[in-house]
């Protein structure tokens, strides 16, 4: 297993992970990962920038086989999947020092059990001269850990940005060679992992731009050699206005919220107004994660289930609660036999929301007339919204 070339003196020396399909036995992997961890020689020092995920040892050991010496290893990020292989480096260059933020030191200690004598800390803009090369190490708190940081490599003019700007893609493409696949790759990353903190990823990249950034080689995914692609993208997704779009999630039981949604995916499409719909028990659930970067409004569709929403409704309305989304209004469509509390416990479910509820449909047993009407008005709502934002 042989490092790749990026630029003299700096290689590739990562792995690809075709095969993995689930990522801390939570989000789906579809096109599987990559552990990218970086080779960079001056003429004084060596430094390996991150490490790869512990199922993955024999491909940067090997990789390491050949090199003589390592001084640094910078640790970005204290998660296992880029910092889980630092021991053995250690163990393979025992002159070795892990560089790290404060933080970062900390949770590696309690992570990996590093000992606190292998550890040099940077503070925000430090650097680390090489020898004809430098680093400069940029904190970048909550991207998306609050101990990350990033390295800017000079002259080369090359951001190793971890975690940020990734994407979970496994290629045989060392750089980014057909955009579309990556645009989403990298959008259902944001969705899944970033989008909570938009907010602080818009100071972050403000941080990054008097840089002069010619490449960025990000931790997951392929390198981009054109930065602007997935610069803009962020920007538009952490600070842009969201679309004129509806993501509908549901589960039916016995059909009656299944009649509801369709009527009102029909009629918003009448209007207008873009759909994406989402059946709770066979969706991948990152498909509608990405739906919630760009939706202005979400819709939840449950049947009642012991006087509470269906499980996956639950879960659904959890998973846009911790995602934070800029969606400005939510609504549901229910339908009950006796009673219950499923749109109390949807609403109290997504409190992280700034968005403004809209009045629910309630039906009982199968939709009656005057329950597709009520469907009919809540799109008639939800196009008006829309219209107010200037997004229709």
């Amino acid at each position: 297993m042989k490092a790749r070339p990026i630029r003299e003196g700096i290689c590739w020396v990562g792995a690809v992970d075709w095969d993995r399909r689930l990522f801390d036995s939570l989000i789906p992997l579809p096109d599987g990962t990559s552990y990218n961890a970086y080779l960079v020689r001056g003429q004084d020092k060596t430094v390996l920038l991150d490490a790869v995920d512990p199922t993955m040892a024999h491909e940067l050991m090997s990789k390491l086989e050949e090199t003589e010496r390592v001084d640094y290893v910078v640790a970005h990020h204290g998660e296992q999947d880029h910092s889980g292989c630092i021991p053995l480096v250690l163990d393979k260059f025992p002159g070795a020092v892990v560089v790290a933020s404060p933080k970062a030191k900390t949770f590696l200690i309690d992570l990996l059990h590093i000992p606190e004598d292998r550890f040099m800390t940077v503070e925000d803009g430090a650097t680390l001269d090489l020898g004809g090369r430098t680093i400069t190490f940029i904190h970048t708190p909550w991207v998306h850990w609050p101990e990350t940081m990033v390295s800017y490599l000079q002259p080369d003019g090359i951001l190793f940005s971890c975690d940020f700007f990734g994407s979970h893609l496994a290629t045989s493409d060392l750089y980014v060679a057909n955009e579309a696949r990556v645009y989403e790759a990298a959008k259902r990353y944001f969705a899944e992992i970033m989008m909570p903190f938009a907010n602080v990823i818009q100071k972050n990249l403000e941080k990054l731009a008097p840089y002069d950034v010619k490449m960025i080689a990000p931790s997951h995914g392929p390198i981009y050699e054109r930065p602007s692609f997935i610069v803009d993208a962020y920007r538009e997704w952490t600070s842009g206005p969201p679309a004129n779009l509806v993501a509908v999630a549901y589960v039916t039981m016995h059909g009656s919220t299944k009649v509801m949604v369709e009527r009102l995916v029909e009629a918003l499409s009448l209007r207008g107004v873009g759909v994406q719909q989402y059946e709770l028990t066979g969706t991948d659930i990152g498909k509608l994660a990405i739906s919630l970067v760009d939706a202005a409004t979400v819709v939840i569709g449950t049947p009642t289930v012991l006087a509470g929403a269906h499980p996956l409704a639950v879960n659904a309305a959890f998973l846009a609660n911790a995602l934070r989304p800029r969606v400005r209004f939510v609504s549901v469509l229910n339908s009950q036999s006796w009673g219950g509390k499923a749109v109390e416990q949807i609403a109290s479910t997504i409190t992280n929301l700034k968005a403004e509820i809209l009045e629910p449909v309630i039906c009982r047993g199968l939709p009656r007339q005057a329950d597709l009407e009520a469907v009919d008005r809540l799109a008639d709502s939800i196009a008006g919204k829309h219209r107010s934002l200037g997004l229709l």
